[in-house]
């Protein structure tokens, strides 16, 4: 289901706009994007917009997630920090290239939902893990 699509997101969204990382494109093309956006925005989901996903925040645009991937250069033994759970489908896209990966959200909310849904689609080298309360220093 939706591969059409994904391929469609690969081929004519990212490899014409210069990602061209293979590990990357395969990444995009494997990650079931409309399965971390809300159920009435599925027919949307590989569109190159960014979709609301509730608490103010949104899912970033496919070529977003695809440049800032291909941009860190991870490599398959990396262990990977992401700030900003949201949904956790950028960090179900990093799984796919590195060894682990810790992601961390401030809305308890979003982090809770992430947090299941990549356990129940078995990105088993994700941690997520929910701030609520986070204290920054002060500098």
């Amino acid at each position: 289901m939706y591969a059409k699509e994904r391929w469609d997101m690969v081929n004519k969204q990212l490899r014409v706009r210069g990602v061209s990382d293979e590990r990357v494109l395969q990444s995009m093309n494997s990650v079931p994007r409309h399965l971390f956006v809300p159920s009435h925005l599925v027919s949307q989901a590989y569109d190159d917009n960014p979709l609301p996903i509730g608490n103010g925040q949104t899912i970033s645009q496919p070529y977003i997630v695809a440049t800032m991937a291909e941009s860190a250069l991870i490599r398959s033994t990396d262990k990977v920090l992401e700030i900003g759970t949201g949904c956790g489908y950028s960090a179900a896209v990093l799984s796919t290239l590195a060894n682990k990966v810790i992601t961390c959200e401030i809305i308890e909310e979003l982090g809770n939902s992430a947090k299941q849904r990549l356990a129940d689609l078995k990105y088993d080298n994700v941690e997520a893990v929910s701030y609520t309360h986070l204290t920054l220093p002060t500098i």
